[in-house]
């Protein structure tokens, strides 16, 4: 182990260690009655792995208030049926099905690694990575990377996944049932803005501007080609 992995190993033991004196203390009843009375959560957040995302300071959510999947991109996988292994799949079902949570987020964010690797190309020996990307080229530009491009490519590929998420029979019957609802997020790391899909206006808008009117079938979201030319 090189020196550089034994420090960063020994700031990880450190936090750990600070965690358990520190910070659980303080919220051990919390934790005892999540034991007790098992998990309880109202959303499903999906987000990008970013490190620069941080969905409980986004959100000013405690422990038990967010069911979290996470991976590049925010992507969701389409529902084909074949029960095949996927993590977020399985987190989608068991949000739904067991959880019951009554909204689900997609959030992007600005700056975004993966989006970028569909314009630019991901490493050489990233092959399945090169393939996971595939789930976002539908909301891809036939433009050059700009920083604009790049932009509404993110917002683009963030309800691209709202709809796919329609295809989950479990997400459709509950939507339609008005039971669940589905928020598209886009986090602006640099001026801790998120912007939100607004039903009202049928685009992107700052939180503090969009209206909480849910979409009639429960999506607020429009459909991505919406976003060419936001």
């Amino acid at each position: 182990m090189t020196p550089s992995c034994s420090a960063g190993g020994e700031a990880l033991l450190e936090r750990l260690r600070s965690f358990q004196s520190d910070y659980f203390p303080r919220h051990q009843q919390r934790f005892q009655d999540l034991v007790a009375q098992g998990q309880h959560p109202k959303t499903l957040f999906i987000g990008c792995s970013d490190s620069r995302l941080v969905p409980y300071l986004l959100t000013g959510a405690g422990p038990g208030e967010l069911f979290m999947v996470r991976n590049v991109g925010a992507l969701v996988p389409p529902y084909d049926g074949s029960q095949g292994l996927h993590g977020t799949m399985a987190a989608v079902e068991f949000a739904v099905l067991a959880l019951e949570v009554e909204h689900i987020v997609v959030c992007g964010h600005s700056h975004c690694g993966a989006i970028r690797a569909i314009y630019e190309g991901a490493p050489e020996r990233a092959v399945v990575l090169r393939e996971w990307l595939k789930l976002a080229t539908d909301a891809v530009l036939p433009v050059r990377a700009t920083p604009e491009a790049l932009r509404r490519t993110e917002q683009r590929s963030v309800a691209l996944q709202l709809e796919r998420l329609m295809d989950y029979p479990m997400v459709r019957e509950r939507v339609e049932a008005g039971r669940l609802a589905l928020h598209g997020w886009h986090y602006v790391i640099e001026t801790g803005e998120v912007h939100v899909i607004d039903a009202a206006q049928g685009r992107f808008v700052p939180a503090a501007q969009a209206s909480a009117k849910p979409h009639p079938h429960g999506v607020e979201s429009p459909p991505p080609a919406a976003y060419s030319a936001a």
